[in-house]
């Protein structure tokens, strides 16, 4: 029995014919080596079964012409005779040459897995801190939202004091001297009102106290305010909130609900809490007649 050829030692290995012709003519015929190298790294490809266009020759398997028989037969008759058991081993040596480029492709596929499971793992890392930054970005950007209301609103505060300060320097101007000589105006007829010290002693300490204001016209204001300012940040704020037609800044009255009493300008000076307005209470607007 002659040698079995490189192309009958693929197809022996299980090499479709067409792919194991190929593979001998693209590596220019150079042993089975190098075709089982571009197999085994060509076995993905979609045009791995797709024929050559030109002729390959006596090596690839076709029949030769008639002026080729006489070396193709020459050449033959050189050609030592294998047993059965040499043709086995031989096909034993190819079966282990294609596990081993089985096992050196899978090495190799195993290290470029590792390589993308690595890239990926970077690549994640680095929108982990990408995020991390914006949330960080996000709550500096809250955090500077934040103070710039609280600025604002002590400046809104700032002012509301300053527009008292002026109404009182304004209020003593018009009535003449300080306004704590201005004269009380009139009163409805009501009880009398008990002395400070009459009342009764507060069991419990107020920061803020609930006012609730009556308009002439039937409507109410209801506002909350800190327990030590004075009565005269009430009016203001009624001053400013009451809506009348016509922007009549007239000064107002304020009276108590119950015990009827009328606040003085006196008063006004006063805090909250020792008027007995904390923590909550009801008071009425009625127009003031300037003496």
């Amino acid at each position: 029995m002659a040698e079995l050829t490189a192309l009958e030692s693929l197809i022996e290995m299980g090499f479709p014919k067409g792919r194991a012709e190929k593979a001998l003519a693209l590596t220019g015929n150079q042993g089975i080596e190098a075709a089982m190298d571009w197999l085994m790294e060509h076995e993905d490809d979609p045009d791995v079964d797709e024929p050559l266009a030109t002729p390959l020759g006596h090596v690839l398997g076709r029949e030769p012409t008639s002026s080729e028989q006489g070396t193709s037969s020459t050449a033959g008759e050189g050609k030592p005779v294998l047993s059965e058991e040499e043709r086995q081993e031989q096909t034993k040596r190819m079966l282990e040459l294609v596990a081993q480029k089985q096992r050196e492709r899978e090495e190799r596929e195993e290290r470029e897995a590792l390589e993308r499971e690595r890239q990926r793992r970077k690549q994640g890392q680095e929108l982990s801190a990408a995020r991390q930054r914006l949330q960080e970005d996000e709550m500096r950007r809250a955090a500077e939202e934040r103070r710039r209301e609280k600025a604002e609103e002590l400046a809104a505060r700032q002012r509301v004091r300053e527009k008292i300060e002026r109404d009182k320097a304004e209020r003593a101007k018009k009535y003449g001297g300080s306004v704590g000589s201005q004269p009380s105006p009139p009163t409805e007829p009501g009880p009398v009102p008990s002395s400070p010290s009459q009342e009764p002693p507060t069991k419990r300490e107020y920061d803020q106290c609930r006012i609730q204001v009556r308009l002439p016209d039937g409507t109410s204001l209801t506002q909350t305010f800190r327990a030590r300012e004075q009565l005269a940040a009430v009016r203001l704020y009624v001053e400013l909130h009451r809506g009348e037609p016509g922007g009549d800044q007239d000064p107002v009255q304020l009276l108590s609900g119950f015990p009827r009493r009328a606040f003085s300008e006196a008063d006004m000076e006063r805090p909250l809490q020792d008027l007995g307005l904390v923590p909550s209470a009801v008071l009425i607007v009625a127009k003031k007649c300037p003496s």
